[in-house]
């Protein structure tokens, strides 16, 4: 081998050896621009096949669906059945010990990925889904639809955390947190926020707390609760309380719901315990946080309200309380039931809910008044998306056999779905007319997404996810770029930036808790006649645009 042959084989191992190592050179290099960007690994050179079986076997001790998907990458006939037995065999024991769960995570990898032992497993997909629907028939029953509204105060609960005592200016205080519930099973399971019960799952929380729930019937008896299943993404948590439930809500749909349909809240508004309100639905479809749009109520809504129904005149719970701001009369929010009843099976499993993302940003594309889909216009170099064959300008059509017409179905459609699962995404790709397939394995997502594209990307790449333009860069070792493209809508839009403007990247800053990246960027901006201008723009690091 010559070597100018040897020259080219050297970088194409490097370029293509895996994220790691390049993941590593960009974070570390962030004031200035790396030109060679991650590639997919090549598996056909043996250096870097060796490499990905190394770390699929390290990632096999810890989680075996991922390990046998990235065999079904490699295409590696040996590593592949290596991997897949032990997806059998953990799927054997959840079988064995009724976690069915975790079998039916397992099942649809072995049905999905097609090995030769996925023939003989001792219940499909199908009846496993089943099992788990099964586990919920005794959740929200019906039997009491149809009562006054007045008589469903009984079903509700004041939430009670107690903190001890809190000292401040040398006077102690008793600290507590106050919110709302209501049952959903005979036998004590009980809904509420998230932030209600919050310092009890942080694990940075240090201090003392107690959680307890007292009956609408009888105010003065506390009893207790243990927490146990939360999602801090759409502030949901099921509690449970050792008590006979006096009323059982029925878990409705709020797609029954229209603007303008009347709706109750029930709940213990600064303690008060024992209140309905009434109003009407304001909107549909409000995004004030990730996990999907929420509803808009003009119905009172206090502090303590926090965790209750919002039911509808036939006593059917179609929404959960879990916002209001108080200084601004008849403005408040509450989460969907689909959101509760999607989560229920994992929360009433036990611990925290992580929510599932392919690692990628996009929009609704729209054409001719329609929604067609769910254009990416983001993929995170060395991610779960990227490493399927998914690219920036796919357009999303459908996810596990759902229709997707534009971001809300989405994620709606990926709420349901926690991380770990195997799912099937179709997409079109420039002209085809014809949908193509591919299978994802969908990781846990973070709390701010758009900073783990920063820290594994570079700046032109990740500022196309996190500010809607991409850059192309117009000197090495200089954060100096010329704009690409701007992403109709998006930060950079509504800052007034176009495409080919030249910029300069200044200074980029995070907040304490990486939820802001806020940046200086001078530029020679054409939409007012190319006069240079310092322009300070800042972007949240979590969106529903982060899927």
């Amino acid at each position: 081998m010559n070597k100018m042959k040897k020259i080219e084989l050297r970088k194409k191992i490097i370029a293509t050896i895996g994220c790691s190592l390049l993941f590593i050179c960009i974070n570390g290099c962030k004031s200035t621009e790396i030109s060679e960007s991650f590639e997919l690994p090549d598996y056909t050179i043996e250096d870097v096949k060796k490499e990905e079986i190394k770390r699929i076997e390290e990632i096999g001790e810890t989680d075996c669906v991922q390990a046998y998907w990235r065999a079904f990458l490699l295409k590696d006939q040996k590593t592949f059945e290596k991997c897949e037995e032990n997806v059998v065999s953990e799927y054997k024991k959840a079988i064995e010990e009724k976690k069915w769960l975790e079998a039916r995570r397992l099942c649809y990898a072995l049905e999905y990925l097609g090995g030769a032992q996925s023939k003989k497993l001792e219940k499909n997909t199908d009846e496993l889904d089943a099992l788990c629907l099964e586990a919920l028939k005794s959740f929200g029953s019906d039997k009491n639809s149809g009562k006054k509204v007045s008589e469903l105060i009984k079903g509700t609960v004041t939430v009670w955390v107690d903190k001890g005592i809190k000292v401040e200016n040398g006077m102690g205080y008793a600290d507590r947190v106050i919110g709302s519930g209501f049952f959903i099973s005979k036998d004590g399971y009980i809904v509420t926020n998230h932030h209600v019960i919050a310092d009890l799952v942080n694990p940075k929380y240090e201090g003392y707390a107690r959680l307890y729930v007292k009956l609408a019937e009888d105010s003065e008896t506390r009893i207790p609760a243990k927490v146990v299943g939360w999602d801090s993404g759409v502030d949901l948590a099921v509690l449970k309380a050792e008590v006979d439930a006096p009323y059982v809500f029925n878990l409705g749909s709020s797609g029954s719901l229209e603007v303008g349909d009347k709706v109750y809240c029930i709940g213990s508004p600064v303690g008060l315990d024992r209140t309905l309100t009434s109003g009407i639905v304001s909107a549909s479809d409000r995004s004030l946080f990730s996990g999907g749009p929420v509803m808009q109520i003009d119905a009172a809504v206090n502090s303590g309200n926090s965790g209750g129904p919002c039911v509808d005149e036939n006593g059917n719970v179609q929404a959960i309380v879990f916002a209001g701001m108080l200084q601004y009369s008849g403005l408040n929010f509450a989460i969907p039931v689909e959101y509760l009843i999607s989560e229920l099976p994992v929360l009433l499993n036990g611990g925290k809910y992580d929510h599932s993302w392919l690692e990628a940003n996009g929009r609704t594309k729209r054409a001719g008044g329609r929604d067609l889909g769910v254009e990416l216009n983001y993929v995170m170099p060395g991610g779960n998306a990227h490493r399927a064959g998914l690219k920036a300008g796919d357009l999303i059509t459908s996810i596990e056999g759902s229709k997707i017409k534009n971001l809300e179905d989405l994620k709606k459609k990926m709420l349901g779905i926690s991380s770990g699962f195997i799912i099937k995404v179709k997409y079109l790709r420039g002209e085809d007319s014809a949908e193509n397939e591919v299978k994802v394995y969908v990781s846990s997502r973070p709390l701010n997404p758009g900073y783990t594209f920063y820290k594994n990307d570079v700046i032109s790449s990740s500022f196309t996810a996190i500010f809607g333009m991409k850059l192309t860069p117009l000197s090495e070792g200089r954060r100096k770029y010329q704009i690409e493209s701007v992403v109709k809508g998006s930060i950079a839009d509504e800052s007034g930036f176009s495409e080919n403007d030249p910029v300069e990247v200044k200074n980029i800053n995070f907040d304490k808790e990486n939820t802001t990246l806020y940046t200086e960027v001078y530029a020679k901006n054409r939409k007012k006649g190319y006069l240079d201008i310092n322009v300070g723009i800042a972007a949240p690091l979590d969106s529903p645009n982060y899927f």
